[in-house]
Formats: C-alpha cells, sequence, structure tokens
C-alpha cells in the first residue's frame, strides 16, 4: 500500500504546497533524520517556511500512508517505517564560512551536493568568521544555539579551531590553521609550490616580493608555509624581509586598495602574490588606474586557482590544486560520523605552480 502511494504521488506533474511537505517529510523519514516521535507542527512548519495548518496537513497525509501514528490530542505522532525499510543515517551539517564569497565557490556548491545526495542535511551558518571578527566568543554563542550533529569551518585562524577542537560537536577544518590539532582536515599542501614561485621570481631578477594575505595567516606570527616557503625562501636569497613583503592591511575592499596604494607610493614592488582569487580583479583595476603593465612593471601570481583566469590577457599565473579531491575528503568524513566512525585524519593535496603570461623579467632600472 504505501509503495503503491509513493509511485502513484512520483507520477504526478504537479504537487500542492501540502504534498511538497509531505513528500519531503517522507524522504527525511526514510533517510532516519527523526526517529522514535515526530515534531510537532509549528517545529516542522518553522523548518519548512510552511504555516502550522500545511505541515499539520503534511503530516496528515503520512499518518495515511502509515508512516505516523497518532497518539491522542496534545501528544506527538510516533513514527512507524514499514517492514523491510532500511533507514540510513543522516547528519546536519552545518557550515561556517569564512566570508559570504565562500557559497559562491564552485567547490562548495559540489559539497553541498554531494552531502545531500549521500542523504545528509546541510544548512550554512547565518554568519561568517568575518561577521564574527573571528572572535571565539561570538562563534561560541553561535554555535551554541545552532542544532547540527557537525561543523566544517571553513578557513578558521587558529584560535577559533583550537575552540572547535575542544567541543562535543565533530568539527572539520576546511583549510585554515589546523596543524597538529585533533580535527579532520583537508588544504591544499602549498610550501612546495611557493618556494618555487619565489625562486622563479627571484631567477628574473625580482627583490621587492609582496604577498598579500588575511589577517589570520599574518598574526600572531606568520603561518608555517608562509614563514618557510616565502619569508624563508627570500631570505635564502639573500633578500631581507621585513613587513614590507608581508604588510598589514584592513580586510575591506578600501582596505584592499590603501594597501596597493602604499605599496606602490614609494618604494614598489616589481612581484606581487595574492592568497586569493578575488583579489586579481581589484588588482587590475588598480594597475589600469595607474598605468602599471603586467607582467612589464609587475609581475603577479595567485595562489590560488580560479576558471577566470585562463579567459585573461595574459592569464593569470597561480598555484592550482585539485579542489574535488577536498570535497570527498569532507564527504567521506560526513559518512564515517554517520557510521560511528571517529575520523581526525588530516589530509593534504599537492598543489602545482602554473606559470602563465603575467610572470616577466624585472625591467632594467628597476
Amino acid at each position: 500500500m504505501y509503495f503503491t502511494q509513493v509511485l502513484a504521488m512520483s507520477k504526478r506533474k504537479f504537487l500542492t504546497i501540502t504534498e511538497q511537505v509531505a513528500a519531503h517529510l517522507r524522504e527525511e523519514l526514510l533517510h532516519g533524520r527523526w526517529t522514535g516521535e515526530m515534531p510537532g507542527r509549528h517545529e516542522v512548519g518553522a523548518e519548512l517556511g510552511v504555516s502550522d495548518q500545511t505541515a499539520e496537513a503534511g503530516m496528515a497525509q503520512l499518518e495515511k500512508e502509515g508512516l505516523l501514528i497518532p497518539q491522542g490530542p496534545g501528544r506527538r505522532r510516533r513514527i512507524e517505517l514499514p517492514a523491510g525499510v532500511v533507514t540510513t543515517t543522516s547528519l546536519r551539517v552545518g557550515i561556517l564560512g569564512f566570508d559570504k564569497l565562500v557559497k559562491r565557490e564552485l567547490y562548495m556548491v559540489e559539497l553541498q551536493h554531494q552531502l545531500k545526495e549521500a542523504g545528509h542535511y546541510v544548512e550554512y551558518a547565518s554568519k561568517t568568521l568575518l561577521d564574527l571578527k573571528m572572535d571565539v566568543r561570538r562563534v561560541a554563542r553561535l554555535v551554541s544555539v545552532s542544532k547540527v550533529d557537525a561543523w566544517i569551518v571553513c578557513a578558521g585562524s587558529r584560535e577559533i579551531l583550537e575552540w572547535f577542537a575542544a567541543q562535543p560537536t565533530p568539527t572539520f577544518a576546511l583549510m585554515g590553521r589546523r596543524r597538529g590539532l585533533p580535527l579532520a582536515a583537508v588544504g591544499p599542501y602549498k610550501a612546495q609550490a611557493f618556494s618555487e614561485v619565489v625562486r622563479r621570481l627571484v631567477s628574473l631578477g625580482h627583490r621587492r616580493v609582496v604577498l598579500l594575505v588575511r589577517e589570520e595567516l599574518r598574526k600572531p606570527r606568520p603561518a608555517t608555509m608562509i614563514q618557510t616557503a616565502f619569508l624563508g625562501e627570500l631570505e635564502a636569497h639573500g633578500i631581507q624581509t621585513s613587513s614590507y613583503n608581508l604588510p598589514d592591511w584592513t580586510e575591506t575592499p578600501a582596505g584592499f586598495r590603501q594597501v596597493l596604494e602604499s605599496l606602490f607610493k614609494l618604494s614598489r614592488p616589481t612581484a606581487l602574490i595574492l592568497d586569493e582569487a578575488w583579489g586579481v580583479i581589484p588588482t587590475l583595476q588598480f594597475c589600469l588606474a595607474h598605468g602599471i603593465q603586467i607582467p612589464r612593471d609587475l609581475s603577479l601570481v595567485c595562489s590560488d586557482p580560479d576558471p577566470s583566469f585562463d579567459w585573461c590577457v595574459p592569464p593569470i599565473s597561480h598555484i592550482r590544486w585539485e579542489p574535488n579531491l577536498m570535497v570527498l575528503r569532507v564527504v567521506r568524513w560526513v559518512n564515517n560520523l554517520a557510521r560511528g566512525k571517529r575520523d581526525v585524519r588530516q589530509t593534504l593535496t599537492k598543489a602545482v605552480f602554473f606559470e602563465e603570461g603575467t610572470v616577466g623579467e624585472v625591467p632594467p632600472g628597476r
């Protein structure tokens, strides 16, 4: 009876709002979202963005199908799955993004898709780490009101990830300063590629090389990769490093432009390395406005890939890594949690320097 009704419903082209609610709740039940008793109509309605009456009508439909059993006025319905139906454990996964742009990243879209395909429920936190000013207390307040079974934290600072590591809710560090913490994690191993970038620039005569990165990679001390593969590599070639090579800046559009203005006012860099792809367009705009030609006057490298780079003339030199490998690792971690398996393995993916058309020799007299 139950499977006949489900098949009949699947053949309909259009569903009423009540039928849509019933279909969603049916799928959730079969994935093991709820066990024992069903939440009340107010809770269901609030989650789905429908009225209490519509939520009630949807659950009444599931009563007719035998999935829910009424237990009297004022009491929640009992869940009764058909014999032979094997549920899969579903987890509600919260994503705490670094900024609002993370939702647009293609690999994050793919991550959401694969987690949902695996039967899990994915939701972004209402605020990002930047919204919360990377403040542990603010993050703790947000986490305390979030009903999730696991967290994915994107590009967290050391302090933030240390806090998550001490919490009972399992957490996955998607990039960020996670080294040595008891957290599952994945991220590209850029150190070797970074060293290659610096060596290549130095071989072309560059000595005024600047790296622009977010504050959490600069403070309280530079990340290990920056310390060894960037600053250390420069010093190994006899170039004395200072805050000039790793400047502080305010992480706003105005702050980014201000640091560029400051850099090019006196001792102009001959090479600029950007840590994230979003910085390329404002940098190109700045160069255009100031008559700076790339690579004649400035060599430009980004340490993240972006599909748009191949459409630029000249193409943007960058460090490339395979985001799909990171997606697979996160999905595997969530599935391990769903099976009750503890997983705190940290994984690094390979990163490679692709020299394109934005790297050149230092012009005479520079």
